[in-house]
């Protein structure tokens, strides 16, 4: 896991500050701070988020809130020491207590809350086991969502993560870049199966590819896969895979966080369809009862294609860390559609403040 120190927080971070690669370091969008899973009734994180330090917590009802993290009153950090305390976070430095919305309703004296003891809330969506929090360098409001996806049949989550140099413009720009696939991604026969499309924060991408695939006995077999490709801003975005001669059908997922104006964090997370024909995962499993094989490949495939999914991004990493951001591109016929990928991402920058 690739790991690389981050700076201490600031008091008043900057929101428009421009990375060493040359981009605004903070999109404006939806990007994931946590997994479902990370977060059960009375739990609490804390993270490093666009150069500000934030917590979630969810109360004992299920109730989700993204907050600052310092106490308003004489400046904890509530990411340490602090307590859920049925539908409230409780600061471990005076017990004044938070609701969802960031109000003190309470304090360790049981006097008064003062009017002014009042942390910022983040806007905050739980998607398909994902949380999201929105960014916006102006503070408006969230103006598109992530849409619901039905997981109906799908594994459970898993996933990976990693905090790299990078900026979720280049790593999203992946998605659009069809040269690197074979050269990067060692892919084979890479074709586009439809134009590039977008719509205000969304963009799709279809390419069908080959791959080699390892079979019982040490011999490789080549598997015709294909993709398509859902992004939503530059934080969130999904890949529908399908390995059709194998009824194989997975949901890959992508989230880059900005952290600071230098590092992301980068989660990738995977879910299988559930198979029901062992028999075209591997020509042996047709000789076996299904009741039997079913179930043990849906354990295990969720497990090894998360593995596989992790290695495919993690070719990248060495690229991404070390590469400078060229603007205008210099761009040869076979790369795709990067300059209209690159006009696409301009809606999710406002202006630079005046100085």
């Amino acid at each position: 896991m690739m790991e690389i120190p981050l700076p201490a927080a600031t008091a008043n971070p900057e929101l428009h500050p421009i990375s060493s690669k040359g981009l605004p370091a903070y999109p404006n969008g939806w990007y994931a701070i946590a997994f479902s899973a990370e977060l059960p009734p009375g739990g609490i994180l804390s993270r490093r988020f666009m150069g500000q330090e934030i917590v979630a917590f969810r109360t004992q009802s299920g109730a989700l809130s993204v907050i600052d993290a310092f106490c308003p009153h004489l400046g904890a950090h509530l990411g340490y020491g602090s307590t859920v305390e049925q539908e409230t976070i409780r600061c471990p430095f005076h017990y004044f207590c938070f609701d969802t919305h960031g109000v003190c309703v309470s304090t360790g004296y049981g006097t008064k809350p003062p009017p002014k003891a009042v942390i910022r809330t983040w806007p905050v969506r739980e998607k398909h086991g994902i949380i999201l929090a929105w960014f916006h360098a102006q503070g408006q409001p969230p103006d598109w969502e992530v849409p619901d996806l039905d997981m109906t049949g799908f594994s459970p989550l898993g996933w990976r993560e990693w905090t790299l140099r990078s900026h979720p413009q280049e790593t999203t720009e992946n998605s659009v870049d069809i040269g690197h696939l074979s050269i990067v991604h060692h892919y084979d026969d890479v074709q586009v199966r439809g134009d590039l499309h977008t719509e205000g924060p969304y963009l799709n991408a279809r390419y069908g590819m080959r791959r080699p695939a390892p079979l019982a006995g040490g011999l490789i077999q080549s598997i015709q896969s294909e993709f398509e490709i859902h992004a939503y801003g530059l934080g969130y975005s999904y890949v529908d895979v399908q390995i059709i001669s194998m009824g194989l059908n997975s949901r890959q997922f992508v989230l880059a966080t900005p952290v600071d104006v230098e590092t992301i964090r980068l989660r990738i997370a995977l879910s299988l369809r559930s198979i029901t024909e062992p028999g075209r995962v591997h020509p042996a499993l047709k000789w076996l009862p299904g009741t039997l094989t079913a179930p043990l490949l849906n354990r295990v495939l969720p497990v090894t294609a998360l593995d596989g999914f992790a290695n495919d991004v993690q070719q990248d990493f060495e690229i991404w860390q070390h590469k400078v951001y060229f603007s205008p591109p210099i761009l040869a016929d076979g790369d795709g559609p990067v300059g209209r990928y690159r006009h696409w991402v301009k809606q999710f920058y406002c202006p630079p403040r005046a100085s």
